[in-house]
């Protein structure tokens, strides 16, 4: 599978300080927009159960 574009989120804001995110060769990748050396990878499923947590508000605590 080729790589894909890495994506950002459209609520990201104009000074590009976001986290972005891209599939390759089976993985979720993502990284940091102003820091793309450091990247995560993860398998899809854990991914979907993350993005599912986000959407429950399960982190919300965290964020500022």
């Amino acid at each position: 599978m080729a790589s894909s574009k890495w994506q950002k989120s459209s609520y990201s804001g104009a000074n590009d300080n976001c986290v972005e995110v891209r599939q390759t060769s089976g993985l979720v990748e993502l990284r940091e927009s102003d820091d793309g050396e450091v990247i995560v990878r993860t398998a899809p499923a854990r991914f979907a159960a993350f993005l599912q947590g986000v959407k429950a508000g399960e982190f919300d605590h965290l964020a500022i």
